[in-house]
C-alpha cells in the first residue's frame, strides 16, 4: 500500500489483529495428566475489520480523517484426546438444530462428494 493515511491505519488494524490472534489460540497449548493422557483444546477463530477514510484538501496540514475497527470471535468448538497413540475429537459445540444450520455444517462435504462425481464423469470420458 502506497504511504497514505488509509494504508498506515489499514496496516496498524492488521498488525494488532495479528498479535491478538495465532496458532495457540485456535489450537491451543497441550494439557497432559498424571495417567498419561493429552488434552488439546480447539477453538474456532472469526474475525473482520473494516477502515475507511479521507484526504481534505487542507494548506497547512495532512487532512486525512479516518477510522478503522476490528472484531474477533473465539468459540471453543472441543478438544483432542490422546491416549494410548490413539486421538478422538470430544465435540463441545451443540449440533445444529435447524435444516439451514445443518445445510451449512455438512457443505464441506457435499462440495467434496461432487467434486468426486464430476472427477469420476472426467475419467470416464477419457477413457472413452
Amino acid at each position: 500500500m502506497e504511504n497514505s493515511g488509509i494504508g498506515n491505519l489499514m496496516d496498524v488494524t492488521i498488525s494488532k489483529i495479528k498479535e491478538m490472534v495465532n496458532v495457540d489460540t485456535v489450537v491451543g497449548t497441550p494439557i497432559e495428566t498424571a495417567d498419561g493422557v493429552t488434552v488439546i483444546p480447539v477453538s474456532r477463530v472469526s474475525y473482520g475489520f473494516g477502515t475507511g477514510g479521507s484526504d481534505f484538501p487542507v494548506k497547512t496540514a495532512s487532512g486525512f480523517g479516518g477510522g478503522g475497527g476490528a472484531g474477533i470471535r473465539i468459540d471453543p468448538i472441543g478438544f483432542l484426546v490422546i491416549k494410548d497413540g490413539n486421538v478422538r475429537m470430544i465435540n463441545i459445540v451443540p449440533p445444529a438444530n435447524t435444516s439451514v444450520d445443518r445445510v451449512i455444517e455438512k457443505a464441506p462435504e457435499i462440495v467434496d462428494a461432487i467434486e468426486e462425481l464430476i472427477e469420476k464423469f472426467k475419467n470416464k470420458d477419457d477413457a472413452e
